[in-house]
């Protein structure tokens, strides 16, 4: 007999995980119309709000995970859940935040193109190692390279330069022409960041 398919039947499937999860996704997503709103208007409250909307998907980003351990409801669905989203909140939103604080030269957009698709091949890498990388418990022991969420600093160092007036010609740092593009140094650390998430040498342990 054939099963009947029901509207939203995906949505009924979902665990209560997933919902935090998505919480994150509308985080990230929040967070790169607030820093489109903030070039528009120039009002850095804007920015701020964008910048305040990371530790608020951080927030979900964790509460996700131990809703799936504490009710037990661990699905292939909810670990891409949890990539995609992160790659908006963790990837997309703090480059666009970089972008909108000043980081608009040729060098620049290099440096958070970079830094994003490092993000990507993080997340993916760690999606086809995840069950190599479990012990006897089903629970991996150590992430290789930096987790994805710690870009929530470098969203730190960009709210603060907002609080202190120090966006676009005055970012800490200020810029220097290489060949045909303009770059700041502060761009660099988006570059640091996305290194250090895709290295194999760096063991960090999974609490």
């Amino acid at each position: 007999m054939q099963q009947t398919v029901r509207h939203f039947s995906m949505l009924r499937g979902f665990h209560l995980a997933d919902f935090f999860t998505l919480g994150n996704a509308a985080c990230g997503v929040g967070a790169v119309f607030l820093a489109m709103l903030y070039l528009a208007t120039g009002d850095s409250t804007h920015f701020l709000a964008s910048a305040a909307l990371a530790p608020a998907a951080f927030a979900f980003d964790v509460l996700d995970g131990r809703i799936a351990r504490a009710r037990h409801e661990h699905s292939p669905l909810g670990r891409e859940l949890d990539s995609l989203s992160d790659v908006i909140s963790f990837g997309v939103a703090p480059a666009a935040l970089g972008f909108a604080a000043g980081l608009q030269g040729g060098w620049d957009a290099v440096a958070l193109i970079y830094f994003v698709c490092c993000g990507v091949s993080r997340l993916a890498r760690y999606n086809v190692t995840a069950e190599s990388m479990s012990g006897a418990g089903g629970k991996v022991a150590y992430f290789e390279g930096t987790p994805i969420p710690t870009s929530v600093l470098l969203t730190a160092v960009l709210a603060w330069a907002a609080w202190q007036d120090r966006l676009g010609p005055s970012l800490y740092g200020g810029s220097t022409r290489l060949g045909p593009w303009e770059l700041h140094p502060l761009a660099l650390l988006f570059v640091l960041s996305g290194t250090l998430m895709v290295s194999k040498t760096l063991r960090i342990p999974k609490l």
